[in-house]
């Protein structure tokens, strides 16, 4: 039996407010020039952000798009999130920001680094890494939207206004810097969550405001378990540069099939109208034995050889077992049964992901 203890704010996290850092593992670039949003709208295949509006004197009110970049054939160079930055006359309306603010994994940056030397005319656009500059914190758990109300953003936006925001919408308290305090909501936990993205000072003395007011200090693993009983795949753990973003169901919230053309969406349309993906990403229910390492092979029934890898895995107090995410041949069509590491070794019971999760037999997310 598993004695894997439960993260450090897991509790928290379901019960009451949960902070964590979570600015360590990505990184952010700004595009900015004479037509960022034409140059980018060619690269990336999500919808851009709208411009953002005025709410009331110095508050914004935006959406924020999960995007892929992708090569000529359809694989991941990256998957990001990318939002709208305000400037000087953005509060009064005047016209659109410009300039764009890329959220990403730090894996996916050097591969975006090279395809936008590739892709994004310099005259036209240019990207600066702007990471050092800002901070990050999610923000989780049932009190998330009261206390981020009362300590990023001043009471200027309500708790019952940010609680009911879906995912990617945002609000923007003005505070003089270029980027502003932005509060995002998130789909990185089952329990409500947001991220806070502002100057790396603001954010520091966010944090400690945050804790004092009665936030529970989360870690990395604390994230992990979050995203993965949430059933979200991050680029450089379950994804990666030879993942089509159908295989891991990045369709309905990264892909715009409406807008204009971008690289790779050839392949993208003929998978959507003609064909099919191989594999898919899957959650796994491991029991309450030892968890896989990454990388270990799974094995179908009839087949001869490995149908897919366990590309994560973590213990769920949720599940109250070992879960994890994997790519899966299209064979074993969920839900059904794989064993790990052999064709004789422990069974997992595999199972669908959808927008809202984990999908168990009966239907239910």
């Amino acid at each position: 039996m598993s004695t894997i203890t439960e993260p450090s704010g897991y509790a928290a996290a379901h019960d009451g407010v949960a902070l964590i850092d979570s600015g360590a593992g990505r990184t952010r670039l700004k595009v900015e020039g004479r037509a960022p949003e034409q140059m980018l709208t060619g690269i990336l295949s999500g919808t851009m952000p709208p411009p953002l509006r005025k709410v009331e004197p110095g508050v914004l009110a935006g959406r924020a798009y999960p995007s892929t970049v992708l090569t000529p054939k359809g694989k991941l160079i990256t998957e990001l999130r990318l939002l709208r930055l305000p400037n000087s006359e953005a509060e009064e309306g005047a016209r659109d920001p410009d300039a764009f603010l890329l959220d990403l994994p730090v894996a996916g940056f050097e591969g975006l680094r090279e395809h936008f030397a590739r892709y994004l005319p310099p005259r036209m656009a240019r990207a600066h890494d702007h990471t050092e500059p800002l901070g990050a914190l999610t923000v989780v758990g049932p009190g998330a939207a009261s206390i981020l109300s009362r300590e990023a953003l001043g009471l200027r936006v309500d708790a019952p206004e940010l609680d009911a925001l879906d995912e990617g919408e945002l609000r923007i308290l003005l505070d003089g810097s270029p980027v502003g305090i932005q509060v995002v909501r998130s789909a990185a936990a089952t329990s409500p969550s947001f991220d806070v993205i502002a100057d790396a000072g603001t954010t520091s003395a966010l944090r400690e405001r945050l804790l004092e007011a009665g936030a529970v200090e989360g870690d990395e693993a604390l994230r992990t378990t979050l995203r993965i009983e949430r059933g979200r795949p991050e680029f450089g753990v379950e994804l990666d540069r030879d993942t089509l973003p159908p295989e891991a169901g990045l369709d309905p919230r990264a892909i715009d099939h409406a807008k204009g053309c971008y690289t790779g969406q050839e392949v993208i349309v003929r998978i959507r109208d003609r064909g099919r993906v191989n594999r898919h990403l899957r959650g796994l229910l491991f029991g309450e034995g030892p968890l896989p390492e990454p990388g270990t092979e799974l094995w179908i029934d009839g087949r001869d050889r490995p149908g897919g890898e366990v590309r994560s895995a973590v213990y769920s107090p949720r599940f109250g077992q070992g879960i994890g995410l994997a790519m899966v041949r299209r064979e074993a069509d969920p839900p059904a049964t794989v064993r790990v590491g052999e064709t004789d070794g422990p069974a997992a019971r595999l199972h669908a992901l959808g927008e809202a999760g984990w999908i168990v037999e009966d239907g239910a997310e």
